[in-house]
């Protein structure tokens, strides 16, 4: 993947935003043109549409059956950082649809006119049928349907199976673990070809709607870092309660927090991150175990950002969000999230996941694909934010003493000094 993108000479976020800005072009100065390329976007929809199933099966299971195991293992700790990490995501995602549901980003963006019908949401929600419909009679056949609700279920059920097994499965994971790299490489390529189908459906829709969308883009931009922002505030008092002061953490971990911002990989940033929790006196065995936890299965701005992006669809091709709708949107996005942890362009992905459980059309994922990258700066750095917090909190909550921090220059292996500062594990 590396020599792929290292051959490119424009990075991809540039080039998905001058689709964007030529897209607008093209549709406001060759509307007829423009009107035309239909198609390119369609075939780049349907090849999304058939990752989308086999990605998610695997990343959910796979991501599942290694939680599972960490928290065997790993005990009180792990416990504490999972259960954190789910409490966040959901609260990271109702953020994010009360914002929608206080500014209406999408509504200046009416493309319901443009949308083939979609699935129709009932009146009045059956609960019953609402939850035994998650239970697939037959998983190949919920495969090829629209509601990945009852794949969703089977994954965990089977990621869990998987992890209580032992050595008994590792035949099966190394199987999946290989499907999923496949799947991965398959993405990567289609991924890179989206600046053109960005190009070719924002043309379309600049021609057959006019100047709406865009605005209502920069209003999703502006409406997202607001919801950052109060990610943020909520971190500053979690720090505080918990004995902490705010402003001190910040200053210590804002070279890996800047790292995600310019890079968008919180890749990129986890070594730096580590190297600086350890600094800061936070015992190795403590940092190993909650914070690649944390990157895989804690990601606050990200989440916020899919229940927002998801929130700015529906409302612009008129899909009514009542709580039939919110509850799955709060399900799919909780375990979707989970899922695209690892995943190239898993918020792409993971909003895409939602769309097909609400009935909005997955074409509208070029819509927001364009801005995508102004987005996905903000998100990630929050994301590493938000772990610096996990691993704060969860060694209050755990009875964890910090370490003499460490020096900035590496120690000697062999010095006194290096084997007095050695991590001396969970307390």
């Amino acid at each position: 993947m590396r020599s792929h993108h290292g051959r490119r000479k424009i990075a991809l976020p540039l080039q998905m935003l001058l689709g964007l800005v030529l897209g607008c072009a093209v549709g406001f100065l060759f509307p007829h043109f423009a009107e035309k390329l239909a198609p390119v976007g369609t075939a780049f929809v349907q090849a999304i549409k058939m990752i989308v199933v086999p990605l998610v099966f695997t990343a959910i299971t796979l991501g599942i059956c290694q939680m599972g195991n960490q928290a065997r293992s790993l005990g009180r700790v792990s416990a504490i950082s999972l259960i954190y990490f789910f409490v966040a995501t959901v609260i990271s995602i109702f953020i994010g649809l009360g914002l929608n549901a206080l500014f209406h980003p999408g509504l200046g963006a009416n493309l319901a006119e443009a949308a083939k019908p979609g699935k129709v949401v009932a009146a009045s929600v059956d609960w019953t049928k609402f939850f035994l419909d998650m239970i697939p009679s037959n998983i190949v056949a919920a495969m090829s349907g629209s509601n990945l609700l009852p794949v969703l279920f089977f994954a965990a059920l089977l990621g869990l199976a998987l992890g209580s097994l032992g050595n008994r499965a590792k035949p099966l994971i190394d199987v999946l673990d290989a499907l999923m790299a496949a799947v991965f490489k398959v993405t990567d390529w289609i991924i890179s070809l989206s600046p053109i189908a960005i190009f070719a459906i924002i043309s379309w829709l600049f021609a057959t709607q006019g100047i709406g969308t865009l605005l209502s883009l920069v209003k999703l931009v502006g409406v997202m870092y607001l919801g950052l922002a109060l990610l943020v505030v909520i971190f500053a008092i979690i720090l505080k309660a918990i004995g902490e002061k705010p402003w001190q953490v910040s200053r210590q971990i804002s070279e890996p927090v800047l790292l995600a911002f310019a890079t968008r990989s919180s890749e990129a940033s986890l070594p730096v991150h580590m190297e600086k929790l350890v600094q800061m006196g936070v015992p190795k065995a403590v940092v190993s175990v909650v914070l690649p936890l944390g990157y895989a299965f804690n990601r606050d701005g990200s989440i916020m950002y899919f229940a927002l992006a998801v929130g700015f669809l529906a409302d612009a091709y008129r899909i009514p969000l009542d709580w039939h709708t919110l509850l799955s949107i709060v399900i799919v996005t909780t375990l979707a999230s989970k899922g695209s942890a690892n995943v190239p362009s898993g918020g792409l992905v993971a909003v895409a996941m939602v769309l097909t459980t609400i009935g909005v059309p997955v074409e509208a994922l070029a819509i927001i694909a364009g801005v995508d990258a102004f987005l996905d700066m903000g998100r990630t750095a929050i994301n590493v934010y938000s772990n610096t917090v996990a691993v704060k909190l969860v060694m209050k909550l755990a009875h964890v003493a910090y370490e003499e921090p460490e020096a900035e220059p590496a120690q000697d292996s062999s010095s006194p000094q290096h084997a007095a500062n050695a991590p001396r594990g969970l307390a």
